[in-house]
């Protein structure tokens, strides 16, 4: 085996440190397991991610909203979801993959990784996972004060 000079060895640790920076990075979509968190319907997964009342000892700084709480919700491939009505106004971002949504208000949409968007209380969407991998969905759910 070869000697290693420090250069070498510094290269070695600098990559390394590299990469567990990007693998611990929490904006990169962490796919889940088929069986990871709870079973909305058939191939539709939620997970709880965050959820949060008061804000460092003081009330939600937006007024309207007492809580926030956020869940990923995992659609398998092909799967389409259904949804008649949101219980709360919500900022929706597609983490991973690609889906087709409709607010059956003739203008569906695709979004893809990254791509963000916004539903209000009451509000129908239809989404279906187009692509051939798991496509996960963040939902921060505005909840009413």
């Amino acid at each position: 085996m070869s000697e290693i000079d420090r250069r070498s060895a510094l290269m070695l640790v600098v990559a390394t440190m590299g990469t567990a920076l990007v693998a611990a990075d929490p904006s990169v979509a962490q796919p889940y397991r088929p069986d990871e968190g709870k079973e909305f319907a058939p191939g539709v997964r939620l997970v709880e991610v965050s959820e949060r009342e008061a804000m460092h000892g003081r009330d939600s700084v937006l007024p309207a909203y007492k809580r926030i709480q956020v869940v990923d919700i995992d659609f398998r491939p092909k799967i389409t979801l259904k949804d008649d009505a949101m219980r709360n106004d919500v900022v929706c971002q597609c983490i991973d993959g690609e889906m087709r949504l409709d607010h059956r208000d003739d203008h569906p949409f695709t979004v893809k990784k990254n791509d963000v968007w916004t539903c209000v209380k009451g509000e129908p969407e239809d989404t279906e996972n187009i692509g051939r991998n798991a496509a996960i969905m963040r939902v921060i759910n505005l909840i009413p004060a």
